[in-house]
């Protein structure tokens, strides 16, 4: 189904329900058999789908579509398809004393929810569709997947294969504008997974509530990066700007703004200019291993922040002096903006590009009450070799995840859950903890032979009150 009005999703909604109540519990060997399909898809047509994202970026790296997109896809569903027997066994549960001593027995039977939608964003168009797949095909569901209309080529070579693949009372994409998102999250889906900004995020939920649907939401925030004393500058910059130019810093997940102890934002500048020209020696806007930002709208956005954060008095520093490429205008080199005011506009919201602000702070206690004086981020980022202060930062900071001395890698850990806080999202998703989401946790208990509840039912006697009694001692 490549394209769709109100009605259609709906009658494919229906179908795939109906589909999940005939067919019945899916086999493991029907979930793998799903899987496999999703695997072999993005292993056959890698080339044409990250020809299809590079297109649709005006330029963006192949190299970095197929690393990111193609082979974080693959890793979720292989990881899911090796532990899929041990996830969809009944998990064994104690029955409350003294009813397992009478043989009693208590469990937890996974079954799947029915069909989740799966709204996904444009910056990882393939991962960020495929990487939930796989927990939503494991867990024996069936999917229909909106991806965005800013990739438009991406978005349609998706349809159309999976269309090839799957069949549509399988798994199915509808693609369309705005107008087809807000129908597909008004539709009554047995859960529903949305990857985007926080304002479309409140839309979303107030229309899948009509229908009490469950919600995993993946959002953003600013996430930081706090640099202790102890961290080595060099490290902290070439990580930092590894990831802060990794698609042009279009990641939910990108370091938004970085926190240094005072005296260190010129150290950090010149390290973070020496990383940029260490991977990019040709120049980062003519570098085939750059991408560019996503359309006029995000680049003038962008160019706006930049702006407005000049004009309140922000020393901008320019990471690459190269001459810009004119193979797509929409290229944007990386920037940091030193000591930001709290009013600027790179400072307001998640910046999703680019530029990268930096503040610096006089003790701990002060980089962390920064922290928790705003929303709750997708991600925390430390850099620093003091554990009492990791732990600190780990301990009174409440963020979506974290990572310790780099940034990024938490969300490449399949074996640990993904997912925000309040603002950043809700709910979680990769290995297990995807299985679990999309899941219903169905609680089984097996009661004895013996008529346990004699004691409980009326008339009450002296039994009665002389069992209640005992329940009611400290």
């Amino acid at each position: 189904m490549t394209s769709a009005d109100a009605s259609s999703m709906r009658t494919l909604l229906e179908r795939q329900k109906m589909a999940c109540i005939c067919d019945g519990l899916p086999s493991t060997e029907q979930r793998i058999e799903r899987l496999n399909k999703a695997i072999d898809l993005l292993i056959t047509h890698s080339d044409a789908l990250c020809a299809a994202m590079r297109d649709d970026f005006g330029h963006r790296s192949m190299d970095a579509s197929l690393a990111f997109d193609i082979g974080g896809s693959i890793d979720a569903l292989k990881y899911a398809k090796r532990h899929l027997r041990k996830w969809m066994r009944p998990e064994k549960r104690s029955p409350q004393f003294p009813l397992g001593l009478f043989g009693a027995k208590a469990s937890v039977r996974y079954q799947p929810k029915g069909v989740v939608g799966i709204i996904s964003p444009w910056n990882f168009p393939v991962n960020l569709a495929f990487a939930p797949l796989a927990g939503v095909l494991a867990a024996g569901n069936r999917a229909m997947i909106k991806p965005s209309e800013f990739t438009e080529q991406t978005s349609g070579l998706m349809a159309e294969l999976i269309g090839q693949y799957y069949q549509e009372d399988e798994v199915a994409v509808v693609t369309g504008g705005p107008e087809i998102g807000a129908a597909f999250s008004e539709l009554p889906f047995d859960h529903l997974v949305f990857t985007g900004a926080t304002s479309v995020a409140r839309h979303v939920m107030r229309a899948a509530a009509e229908n009490l649907v469950p919600l995993t939401l993946e959002l953003g925030g600013k996430s930081p990066v706090i640099v202790g004393n102890s961290a080595d500058m060099q490290k902290v910059a070439l990580r930092t700007m590894t990831c802060k130019t990794l698609n042009a810093g279009q990641i939910c997940l990108a370091p938004d703004y970085v926190l240094l102890p005072e005296g260190k934002a010129n150290e950090f500048a010149t390290a973070a200019k020496s990383a940029i020209e260490t991977m990019y020696p040709s120049g980062v806007t003519r570098s085939d291993d750059y991408t560019a930002v996503i359309n006029e709208r995000h680049y003038n956005r962008l160019q706006a922040c930049a702006e407005d954060a000049r004009n309140k008095g922000a020393k901008i520093v320019d990471l690459d002096s190269s001459e810009t490429s004119t193979d797509s205008p929409y290229r944007m080199p990386p920037a940091l903006v030193l000591e930001p005011e709290d009013d600027m506009q790179v400072m307001q919201d998640e910046i999703f590009g680019p530029l990268l602000p930096v503040k610096t702070y006089s003790s701990i206690e002060q980089a962390i009450a920064y922290i928790n004086a705003r929303p709750r981020p997708l991600a925390v980022y430390y850099f620093g070799d003091d554990t009492a202060e990791q732990d600190r930062v780990l301990t009174e900071t409440v963020s979506g995840g974290a990572t310790i001395n780099d940034v990024l890698f938490h969300i490449a850990q399949e074996d640990l859950p993904f997912g925000g806080i309040g603002p950043s999202g809700m709910g979680c998703y990769h290995g297990k903890d995807g299985f679990n989401e999309f899941s219903h946790r169905k609680a089984v208990y097996t009661q004895t032979k013996a008529d346990l509840m004699s004691v409980l039912r009326p008339p009450y006697g002296e039994k009665f009150r002389k069992l209640m009694g005992s329940r009611l001692k400290h």
